[in-house]
């Protein structure tokens, strides 16, 4: 919607240079066409009618809802005509308040060129979109609860057509018995009892019921999937006393019914990508000339690669490569192992207060936490974020109970709620709860709040 309405005032910059020529070369033919009399509280009130009855009509189309669900054509077509009635009731706005001081020129001009706009710009973002899909970005998990042959035909729908951004990740069944023949065994996930552990485990988003079960079953997904933050579909026909009068979507071809909707933030998610974006901009600007030096000095001070680059596990388990000044000697991995028992940390986490692994410089630019400045690279790019659950290795991960899994479903940050209140606790269990934590309680605010105590944490030098 804010797109939208700025695709509304840059087809207003491009009809006000064209429009207003048009009618200032006919003024002689047309004389009633005059400027004199216009006010620009009356042009900005028109501006704002024109944008709002646009935003409103394409939401009543269905324009904001996921792309998913409709095809582009469809959308293209919708497109046009939301403009276009947007268009009729400017027009009449004008006829209505007897505004025959604004150029009719500019009008036309305005819809026209809006339409034009707005076609491009839907045509453009879901040509970005489905080419996130295909590198895996931005894709939702979904799993299917049913084991007959419908369910294998959904499946082979859904993994046949990339563009509807969804990863199928595996059947639940509703019995606790043996694996039903119709479903791959690679594929089970386990049993309709077993959903919490599945969805903790495997980051799941949509849940489509494409078999008939009980109301008993229907009321446990759906206790389940409000306490998970699930979506819930079911297929039309198998579950009557759930969907009558119900609106009909579509999962590709197939016709399904919502159940229930995830409460997701959409707009102070939005926020925080943008903070991301800009914060991360200008630090890498404002910091260039100091990650300069620290890259020279790293050099000097230890013969060896300047960055040390890791992969990591970001959200949904999503694997990047994150960056950080090296500060350790180069056979760091293969000292740890003879250090395992000087750990001074619990659980699956390694911490030593004097580390013989690391370098001299290295010890300075822990201290201020100077070796993460490079990871405003992995916050441009959408990697990571300024606040989150710090990103763990894989075989971190692969010792999470399903519990832990929690803090994998948002997007890894340079400093979290664990950084500026226990990082010197050895407890595992405690830096899983703060993480937990921050996911469960996570607001913009928040996010503003922990940036400002992380700043007095480097200027007092206690991020070693």
């Amino acid at each position: 919607m804010f797109a939208d309405g700025v695709a509304v005032l840059f087809a207003l910059v491009v009809s006000l240079r064209f429009g207003l020529h048009r009618s200032f070369h006919n003024l002689a033919i047309s004389p009633t066409i005059s400027y004199s009399g216009i006010s620009h509280t009356a042009e900005a009130a028109y501006l704002a009618w024109f944008i709002a009855t646009l935003l409103v009509v394409s939401r009543s189309y269905g324009l904001y809802r996921p792309m998913q669900l409709i095809s582009a054509l469809h959308e293209q077509r919708m497109t046009v005509q939301a403009t276009l009635a947007a268009g009729l009731l400017l027009c009449g706005a004008l006829y209505i308040t007897h505004g025959s001081t604004v150029s009719r020129a500019v009008v036309m001009f305005l819809v026209g060129v809006t339409c034009i706009i707005l076609c491009l710009r839907r045509a453009i973002w879901r040509s970005m979109t489905y080419r996130n899909y295909e590198l895996g970005l931005e894709t939702r998990n979904m799993v299917i609860i049913g084991s007959n042959r419908v369910s294998d035909a959904l499946r082979k729908h859904i993994v046949s057509k990339s563009h509807l951004g969804y990863k199928f990740r595996g059947f639940v069944y509703l019995s606790n018995g043996l694996t039903p023949p119709h479903v791959p065994q690679h594929e089970a996930l386990g049993s309709v009892s077993q959903l919490r552990d599945i969805a903790r485990q495997h980051f799941i988003d949509e849940v489509v019921v494409a078999e008939p079960c009980s109301v008993e079953q229907i009321i446990e997904i759906l206790e389940e999937a409000r306490e998970l933050d699930l979506d819930v579909y079911v297929l039309p026909g198998f579950h009557d006393f759930v969907t009558v009068n119900a609106p009909i979507e579509y999962l590709g071809d197939f016709p399904v019914v919502s159940l229930h909707r995830r409460n997701s933030p959409v707009i102070a998610l939005i926020f925080k990508r943008v903070f991301d974006v800009v914060l991360s901009a200008l630090g890498l600007l404002l910091t260039a000339p100091m990650m300069l030096a620290i890259a020279i000095a790293v050099r000097i001070d230890n013969p060896g690669p300047i960055f040390y680059c890791a992969e990591r596990v970001g959200k949904k388990g999503r694997i990047f490569r994150c960056y950080k000044f090296r500060t350790m000697v180069q056979d760091a991995e293969l000292l740890k192992a003879s250090l395992a028992g000087k750990n001074e940390r619990s659980g699956v986490l390694f911490k030593m207060k004097d580390d013989p692994r690391v370098t001299k410089l290295g010890r300075l630019l822990r201290k201020y936490s100077l070796d993460e400045l490079p990871q405003l690279f992995n916050v441009f790019r959408g990697e990571m974020s300024m606040v989150g659950p710090r990103p763990p290795i894989a075989s971190e991960v692969e010792r999470y109970e399903i519990d832990h899994f929690r803090r994998l479903e948002v997007t890894p940050g340079l400093t979290g709620l664990w950084q500026v209140q226990a990082r010197s606790d050895p407890s595992f269990e405690r830096y899983i709860a703060l993480d937990t934590a921050y996911v469960e309680n996570w607001s913009f605010w928040l996010d503003l709040k922990l940036l400002i105590m992380t700043a007095g944490v480097v200027l007092k030098g206690t991020g070693a």
